[in-house]
């Protein structure tokens, strides 16, 4: 098979020394990894159908891969399997400004389309922490959120229309340019958030909005968390829906202080990051209702950016959490879930005493206006005992989460890393009926195989 996969793709595309594919046995999650067969590069949709059959062929599980910046181990290799990496594909294929729509190929960095967009004066919201690494296809695959969630939705709700590989060879478009389109089942959504398990995704037809003409950005502390997330609940009920509403625990700012030294108060138990967009004057108008909320709600002190310039500062204190944090220990374990609104204060609060419990520590930060937490838990994956109570630490917290309405993912996905807690959201019926899906389109269990289930 490898000597037919040499002869389809040329020699230098298809990786096989140990030294070579050591950097695709893992991918941004951490503990996980499994040293593949064998990657490949195919360089365009054809490629990939015939790498598909062939594999087929011989019975040999295939994981698809981008930039392999996921975080539940959804690209983390099968033993024995083929990873199919699609960073070749790698073209913007069409910018239609008539009907405001882009098309690109999976392998196209997330950055790319945002930057593309933005050139004639487009904009692309989804915006994913890795967008400056992780590729389209990989961000429809996760179904990939991001900070401005809370008012334009998830990676979802920007796909209308893809190219898929099915387990079979075959090659599927789903969806199109029409802003109504109702014929037959909506399976272009089936694949969106399927984590490469039903099939390859290699184009995306993508929707775009105009760019907003104004942006505000404020940032606001809190002397107690339970402040801060009434607060958020108090913009919205005001009928305010910022592009973003982001917080930061006690423990996360003082990692982001000492890492990009943006002036944040070190004694604060919070911070939240807003940022307002649109139109100028209802812009102007929302940024001086939210400050007027912040300080009515007890904010100890509120930053409004002057220009530009330092509205990108601000943004700094939360885009750089997550590289702040890794800093510390060894191991960095970035998790993801979701809860109501509502729920959020009695979400951190057991958090942090989960983390006292078992003697860890756990960092919090995220999309309070969405409901979508990060625990970060800092380790030493080399520390037996430690990581047991980091397991046990991973399970009371998604139970809560469960518990409270929420779910054990927002916007990492399933993968390896949480497919035991799936049956517990979903219940048997729900869980089942995944199982028949995957079960009808990948009879084999060839496509990313032990991934979600």
């Amino acid at each position: 098979m490898i000597d037919a996969l040499k002869r389809l793709l040329d020699d230098k595309n298809v990786l096989t020394a140990a030294e070579d594919i050591i950097p695709y046995g893992f991918d941004g999650t951490a503990t996980l990894k499994q040293r593949p067969l064998a990657v490949v590069f195919p360089a365009n949709t054809a490629e990939v159908a015939a790498v598909i059959k062939l594999t087929r062929e011989h019975k040999t599980p295939v994981v698809t891969r981008g930039n392999g910046t996921g975080l539940s181990g959804g690209s983390v290799p099968v033993a024995g399997g083929i990873v199919l990496c699609l960073t070749r594909l790698d073209r913007v294929l069409e910018l239609d400004q008539a009907n405001l729509t882009l098309t690109a190929e999976a392998g196209v960095v997330t950055q790319r389309i945002y930057e593309a967009a933005d050139a004639v004066g487009l904009f692309y919201p989804p915006d994913p922490g890795s967008m400056k690494i992780s590729t389209i296809g990989g961000n429809v695959a996760e179904n990939s959120g991001g900070l401005r969630g809370l008012k334009y939705g998830v990676t979802r709700d920007y796909v209308m229309g893809i190219e898929v590989v099915l387990a079979d060879g075959s090659i599927c478009w789903l969806g199109s340019k029409c802003v109504k389109d109702v014929a037959g089942y909506n399976l272009r959504d089936l694949f969106i958030g399927s984590e490469g398990t039903l099939g390859i995704i290699t184009k995306v037809l993508l929707k775009l909005l105009p760019k907003p003409a104004a942006r505000q950005t404020l940032l606001a502390t809190f002397a107690a968390m339970d402040t801060a997330a009434e607060t958020v609940s108090a913009i919205i009920a005001a009928k305010i829906i910022p592009c973003t509403l982001e917080f930061l625990d006690r423990r996360t700012l003082q990692c982001v202080e000492d890492f990009a030294k943006v002036g944040l108060p070190r004694d604060a138990e919070a911070v939240l990051l807003i940022e307002t967009d649109g139109h100028p004057a209802p812009v102007a108008e929302e940024a001086s209702k939210i400050e007027e909320i912040a300080r009515a709600q007890g904010a100890t002190t509120i930053v409004r950016a002057a220009n530009a310039e330092e509205a990108t500062r601000l943004a700094t204190a939360r885009r750089s959490a997550f590289s702040a944090l890794a800093r510390l220990r060894p191991t960095t374990i970035l998790e993801d879930i979701t809860v109501p609104r509502s729920k959020l204060g009695d979400m951190i609060r057991f958090v942090n005493e989960v983390a006292t419990k078992h003697n860890l520590q756990i960092a919090t930060f995220g999309h309070f206006g969405d409901g979508n937490l990060h625990p970060t838990i800092l380790t030493n994956e080399r520390d037996e005992a430690e990581m047991h109570r980091v397991e046990h630490a991973l399970k009371e917290i998604f139970d809560h989460a469960l518990s409270l309405g929420g779910t054990i993912t927002g916007e990492h996905g399933v993968g390896l890393a949480k497919k035991a807690f799936l049956k517990q959201q979903l219940g048997d019926s729900s869980y089942l009926l995944l199982q028949q899906i995957k079960r009808t389109l990948d009879p084999e269990n060839l496509l990313n195989p032990g991934k979600v289930f």
